[in-house]
């Protein structure tokens, strides 16, 4: 009778492969964001089912965890070096807190991190979300593929820079 040997610590094994279509483009790291819960909501199911189907997807995905402060927020991002933040409220204060965050980013000079949120979201609040910078709002029914698709195109892969058409 013969033992197969499964490889293991210490054993020569063949290193997992990512799946290509969850890949980065070559020479860029995966997508990084952060998702959030900010303020006294302590109810954080969907922020973690979108945090997994992100990560699902192959973004790296930074979760924080409930009741954390816009500038606990920001200063993850930053720290983080973060593409976006996902931010999930369910408690009705959202615009309070996503002004906060969005302003606290301006502050820091880092407007370019995308903010996009979702939760308990009345649709009259949506267009003045917009209007203070945040990008998108998923509200209760958006399938987490829609999200990831919408993270995907708006962090996935920068624009090929333009040709040069200055003469040397």
């Amino acid at each position: 009778m013969t033992t197969q040997e499964t490889p293991g610590p210490g054993r020569d094994a063949p290193a997992p492969q990512a799946r290509p279509d969850h890949s980065p483009p070559e020479g860029r790291s995966p997508i990084r964001v952060v998702v959030a819960k900010p303020g006294l909501d302590g109810h954080d199911r969907g922020a973690k089912v979108v945090a997994r189907a992100l990560r699902d997807a192959g973004m790296e995905v930074i979760y924080t965890g409930l009741h954390q402060t816009p500038e606990q927020i920001v200063e993850t991002a930053l720290q983080e070096d973060a593409d976006g933040i996902g931010l999930s409220v369910l408690s009705g204060a959202h615009m309070t807190l996503f002004e906060r965050v969005m302003e606290l980013l301006r502050e820091r000079d880092a407007s370019d991190i995308v903010v996009f949120g979702g939760g308990i979201i009345p649709t009259e609040d949506i267009a003045a979300l917009e209007g203070m910078g945040v990008a998108k709002v998923f509200t209760p029914g958006t399938s987490t593929q829609d999200i990831v698709d919408w993270v995907r195109t708006r962090l996935g892969e920068p624009a090929e820079p333009a040709a040069s058409t200055s003469a040397p």
